[in-house]
């Protein structure tokens, strides 16, 4: 019952940074282009990569860990659903070119900064060594 406590308060902690980097961006920009969902997916992809193996090279950590910071407080932070409504709102205004790049940025860019994380998180060095 703990470990769902915990979960919970992460996955609270996850919105709430979701919402503040949301209130950041919307300061900055003001383009019809989503950003902070964007950016928001983005750290929240590396960030899972880096902890999902970062984790595994420290067996000193509970289990839970993983759980706690991945499904509650990652989990929370980024959101497929907010991409997804998004796009629909992005075709439904016309603007069918941006959707397209929004889609296509954040497929790669989601891979991308995920692989970046698991290199990090485990330790590859340039020349494919671990740390």
């Amino acid at each position: 019952m703990l470990l769902y406590m915990w979960v919970g308060i992460a996955g609270m902690a996850g919105a709430l940074l979701r919402y503040g980097l949301g209130l950041a961006v919307g300061l900055v920009w003001e383009g019809g282009f989503p950003l902070a969902t964007f950016l928001t997916n983005m750290a929240g992809s590396f960030a899972l990569g880096y902890l999902t193996f970062w984790l595994r090279r420290k067996p000193s950590v509970h289990p839970y860990t993983s759980l706690i910071f991945g499904t509650g407080l990652i989990g929370s932070f980024t959101t497929f659903s907010t991409f997804s409504v998004e796009n629909i709102q992005l075709l439904h205004s016309g603007q069918t070119v941006t959707a397209v790049f929004y889609i296509l940025f954040s497929l790669i860019g989601g891979l991308f900064m995920s692989w970046a994380g698991f290199r990090t998180g485990s330790g590859v060095t340039k020349g494919g060594d671990t740390a």
